[in-house]
């Protein structure tokens, strides 16, 4: 970011809010930025502020600790198969392991959709983008989440229809769940259930409010994303392709994750150039006649050549 401009501090001026942009290029999340901030190491056009209200555009140029901030990256989507025994969190008061300790270093600084707990496994995708992830945990997307879950004790599958229609427990009502029993393993029975609203815990609660105890819980997919063959550990990017089709053409557009083409002369208001003539074959035989302008006279048509006739015997 470049060029030197006046501080804005209206809520009706262009941009984004100066801690959203350093946010999006990677460097901290937009809480933290806001610290850094308010500790008077964020300089703004060559004014040091004090204050994160403050709306940027890219023309701005903006230093951190005496550095420039680096230009925004690109809205991004990963899958990972999050292992068993690592915490949803950038930091754990605990000092437990957690799922960002993990990641290759070349992700950058990446955010979870939502979240799996200390002893779930399965899919947790990524994102380096706040916006994203905002509109993908989302409930009102209606994207279904499907787990696989090993329980045990008993349960038929009546018990599991009965869950189509919700359930309240202790007072948190939870949304229609699709419930299978897929096979019975001596003591224990696996599970395939799919839910739209992902509360903390829910499939826990749930499966101990029916007197079964979770002893593993993996999920396979979050909406059309899936956990596929990926290994436990593994992370691959969603294409961006992909991810613009799963979202639609507008909301893509607004997230910036796919761009806005347009034709030439669309914005100049220039007519497309006309196509130009064939040219003379560089072989010196010749050239196929072009066909005339729209609404010019019709070639005349040759003459048939006359007909020999064949001599009688």
């Amino acid at each position: 970011m470049s060029l030197g401009r006046d501080t804005h501090t209206t809520e009706d001026l262009p941009g984004e809010r100066i801690a959203k942009t350093i946010a999006r290029s990677g460097l901290c999340s937009r809480r933290d930025a806001e610290k850094l901030i308010a500790e008077g190491r964020v300089i703004l056009n060559g004014r040091r502020l004090t204050s994160p209200a403050v709306n940027v555009v890219p023309k701005d140029t903006i230093l951190v600790d005496g550095k420039p901030l680096s230009a925004a990256e690109p809205p991004k989507l990963w899958r990972y198969y999050k292992p068993k025994g690592r915490v949803t969190t950038h930091r754990d008061p605990q000092g437990r392991p957690t799922v960002f300790d993990a990641l290759p270093e070349e992700l950058g600084r990446v955010i979870s959709i939502g979240r799996l707990d200390f002893n779930t496994e399965g899919l947790l995708l990524l994102t380096n983008d706040g916006a994203l992830a905002r509109h993908l945990e989302s409930p009102s997307t209606g994207w279904l989440r499907r787990y696989r879950v090993r329980v045990n004790g008993k349960v038929e599958q009546g018990a599991l229809d009965a869950l189509a229609g919700g359930i309240e427990i202790e007072g948190m009502k939870y949304g229609p769940i699709e419930g299978k029993l897929d096979r019975v393993q001596g003591a224990n029975c696996w599970l395939t259930l799919g839910l739209r609203e992902g509360k903390n815990r829910e499939v826990r609660r749930i499966m101990d409010h029916m007197g079964l105890v979770v002893n593993r819980l993996i999920r396979l997919s979050f909406g059309p994303f899936s956990l596929g063959e990926l290994e436990p550990g593994a992370v691959e990017e969603v294409k961006r392709r992909v991810l613009a089709d799963q979202l639609g053409d507008d909301l893509a557009l607004t997230l910036g994750i796919k761009e806005k083409r347009q034709h030439r002369g669309e914005t100049t208001g220039e007519r497309p150039a006309e196509r130009p003539a064939r040219q003379q074959p560089r072989s010196g035989g010749p050239a196929k006649a072009a066909r005339p302008p729209k609404g010019a006279p019709a070639r005349p048509a040759r003459p048939a050549k006359p007909r020999r006739e064949r001599p009688t015997r």
